[in-house]
């Protein structure tokens, strides 16, 4: 299915009821016409990082379902699936077969074996500091072969990843296979994960190594486009990145607004987030909230360092239930670069502020998305917080079906549902963005084609707004 300017839904395949046919009641019974779109994120088989460690593309992981789930949501819904682009998991059958064989095993390319990147006598303590690092280790991890001999391999983030050799041909068709796989199963976006990793270069920081990543890309698309199939590339970092991959007629992500938005709202002040209105890629997936931590990288230089300080600060002081600690080591989360919080809480639980930043997210150029507990204007999970020790589990709240039943009855989430509602079908929204700053923390976002009109008036120290739709018929206040 092609992708359609409406709302796509951002979640796990048992956060929303316990598996994939509960999500498929979900969609249908809660959220039709809510959203056009949904994210599945990793449902294959996998062995950590809540599916980011995935063992076999061709499978669902049976707890989940089957492929016969995935393809009555796909063919109801436009559907985006996850491809590990940078890693593979440790207990994945090539790494496995690699361990057992060593230089005997057919997989022994798809990996990065430290003494063949390196040259003689290095690396260097130079060399480690140059890589781009989200963790403060050396990415690197002993592999154990079972002929008793042992050598380093690449590994970005957890023991339980281990990073693909992108430029080897028996990686590439495992990627080319891989692929096409997954575009036949219904995906209208395959989101390439940690993208920007993927590319290693001798005497480079080994992350967005240009021109190479650029090829990387045009490999993966080129795959893709005979099967009308899109790809997403998931970066977090300086927003020039973001405007580059868009240049060359790309989608992007939008996650510079998370902070953007934060920041207004905590201040009262509009320029910046309306500067970036004004900038921002059009050809983009918007987001305020996703499986992970609020970003702040992705922030640098849209709000000077005075001003990221006062809205993680005030993130802090105005959040709901959120203490600093959660997005420390001592909760398993060594990315110091996001802070691990609901949206809902990080506005203090505040209703009008929350509807107020999701009318700014859906006024914004790009395709809204919303993660599952955004969509049900969810608080921090505390609890799950505290058994798992996991900071980022704050944000990973399991709906039952009858949780999500009540959840919707909340004023809140009827007034989301209707704004998304509203966002999906007003034609307007293919035409263009105008932006005007009427001062003191007070401006309107209005969307026109030559049919409508869909005008939002925001007051952020009041924490209003109102939307009003004109179409051939007439004026209607919609909030």
């Amino acid at each position: 299915m092609e992708i359609k300017n409406e709302a796509m839904l951002i979640t796990y395949p048992d956060s929303l009821g316990k598996n994939l046919k509960d999500l498929e009641y979900v969609l249908d019974h809660h959220l039709k016409g809510v959203v056009g779109g949904v994210h599945i994120l990793p449902f294959f088989p996998s062995s950590g990082d809540r599916g980011f460690s995935p063992m076999d593309y061709t499978k669902v992981d049976e707890s989940f379902g089957g492929w016969e789930d995935i393809k009555r949501i796909s063919e109801k819904y436009y559907m985006m699936y996850e491809f590990m682009l940078n890693h593979i998991s440790a207990k994945s059958p090539y790494y496995l077969d690699f361990l057992e064989k060593k230089e005997d095993s057919p997989y022994k390319d798809y990996f990065i074996r430290y003494n063949e990147y390196w040259p003689e006598n290095r690396p260097t303590e130079a060399d480690i500091d140059l890589i781009y690092k989200r963790k403060p280790k050396a990415p690197f991890e002993d592999a154990h072969f079972k002929d008793g001999t042992v050598e380093k391999v690449w590994c970005t983030f957890s023991e339980e990843q281990i990073d693909l050799n992108v430029a080897t041909e028996a990686t590439r068709a495992f990627i080319k296979d891989t692929l096409t796989f997954l575009a036949d199963k219904g995906a209208s976006v395959i989101r390439l994960d940690a993208f920007a990793y993927a590319v290693k270069r001798l005497d480079t920081n080994c992350f967005f190594v240009e021109p190479d990543i650029w090829e990387m890309l045009e490999y993966a698309a080129d795959i893709l486009r005979p099967y009308q199939v899109t790809v997403l590339p998931e970066i977090h970092e300086h927003y020039t990145i973001q405007q580059k991959i868009a240049e060359k007629g790309y989608p992007v992500y939008d996650f510079a607004l998370p902070m953007l938005v934060l920041h207004a709202l905590y201040s009262g002040k509009a320029e910046k987030l309306l500067h970036w209105l004004d900038i921002c890629p059009r050809n983009q997936f918007t987001t305020l909230d996703t499986h992970d931590g609020i970003g702040v990288v992705d922030v640098k230089d849209l709000l000077t360092q005075e001003e990221v300080d006062f809205a993680v600060q005030s993130l802090y002081e105005k959040g709901a239930n959120l203490k600093r600690i959660y997005s420390s080591e001592a909760y398993n989360n060594l990315d110091i670069y996001q802070i691990n919080c609901t949206y809902y809480s990080a506005l203090g639980n505040n209703d009008d502020a929350y509807l107020l930043a999701r009318a700014i997210q859906c006024f914004t150029p790009g395709i809204p998305q919303i993660y599952y507990v955004g969509l049900f204007a969810g608080e921090n999970d505390l609890e799950l917080l505290e058994n798992s020790k996991e900071g980022r589990n704050i944000n990973r709240h399991y709906y039952s079906l009858d949780e999500i039943k009540q959840e919707t009855e909340r004023a809140v989430v009827k007034d989301l549902f209707r704004l998304l509602a509203f966002r999906n079908t007003a034609k307007a929204f293919d035409g263009e963005l105008e932006t005007t700053d009427t001062g003191e923390g007070t401006f309107t976002l209005t969307w026109k084609t030559a049919e409508e009109t869909a005008l939002l008036t925001v007051d952020l120290p009041k924490k209003t707004f109102a939307i009003v739709h004109s179409t051939a018929d007439g004026e209607k206040l919609i909030f």
